[in-house]
């Protein structure tokens, strides 16, 4: 093997920092922690700096290691820009998309999406997260978040793709038994199913009615980071959530859920989000188009 450093060895590096271990990384490459330590000590000899701080249970960049990583990140970005063009060219897209989506509507929407997009563009390789927190995209390697919830970073770029927003709901059995609340003060003294969203703070739920905000603080039996969960402990008579009509529409439809106070609700539109240095990504447009054209037919249904 040769000690000349190269764009193999960059991604590499890229992908230690981003685990902070060796032995991570070399699983996630699939090769040994041996390969991943000499390609390191190649970078480090031909760069003629020290990239890590290495300690027997932990890794840590250097300044100048950080400086590599900003610069080096930025040409993995343009190599793989030039095999997106010469694909495109080709009328063949190719390569990984990273995506990253929450558990519920990751499962059953974006999922679906991906699979519809996937047949369309079998030489693009698709790689889903579903998380119940947002992650910085650039730090975590993520290409494209689908996300519900209008509170975004003006560091990324954000596209609608479709209108979504959360409402008050329960089942009969629990309005029976417990009282229908008339005023929002109310919600205190029910018990309410708390969701874990990814864009807002538990325990608070951020309303809106006639273009006035309301915040409330609620209690309940459960918080959970599953709205499926919430959703059978609501149809189950155990209290009230707060869940977006997307989820919720089918259940008010045949009677099992009660849309109650209907005139607060939450906005938590559906959006494409992706950061700004992958504007010019053919995978991304070509995703992001395919999503809009699902979308379009999902409200519909």
């Amino acid at each position: 093997m040769n000690n000349r450093f190269s764009i193999e060895d960059l991604q590499v590096f890229s992908e230690v920092v981003r685990t902070l271990n060796f032995s991570q990384a070399a699983q996630r490459l699939g090769v040994s922690p041996a390969f991943i330590s000499k390609r390191i000590q190649v970078l480090e000899a031909q760069l003629e700096c020290k990239l890590f701080h290495r300690s027997t249970r932990q890794v840590s960049l250097t300044e100048q290691g950080e400086h590599v990583y900003e610069l080096g990140r930025s040409i993995l970005d343009k190599v793989s820009e030039l095999h997106e063009e010469l694909g495109v060219k080709r009328n063949e897209p190719r390569g990984v998309l990273r995506v990253s989506t929450s558990f519920g509507f990751g499962r059953r929407v974006v999922g679906e999406s991906l699979a519809e997009f996937s047949h369309k563009y079998p030489e693009i390789e698709v790689r889903l997260d579903v998380l119940d927190h947002l992650l910085d995209l650039a730090q975590n390697k993520i290409d494209l978040d689908v996300r519900i919830g209008d509170v975004i970073s003006p560091h990324y770029i954000a596209k609608r793709l479709a209108r979504n927003h959360r409402i008050l709901c329960a089942a009969p059995s629990y309005l029976e038994r417990c009282g229908t609340p008339t005023d929002l003060n109310e919600l205190a003294q029910h018990n309410c199913l708390i969701i874990k969203e990814r864009d807002h703070p538990v325990g608070l739920w951020k309303l809106t009615r006639r273009g006035r905000n309301y915040n409330v603080k609620v209690r309940g039996s459960l918080v959970t980071n599953n709205g499926e969960i919430a959703v059978a402990w609501a149809l189950a008579g155990h209290g009230i959530m707060l869940r977006s009509i997307w989820d919720a529409r089918t259940h008010l439809d045949s009677g099992l859920l009660v849309n109650i106070l209907p005139d607060y609700t939450q906005e938590a539109n559906i959006w494409a989000v992706y950061p700004e240095r992958l504007s010019s990504s053919a995978k991304i447009k070509l995703c992001v188009k395919h999503m809009e054209e699902f979308f379009q037919r999902w409200e519909q249904r």
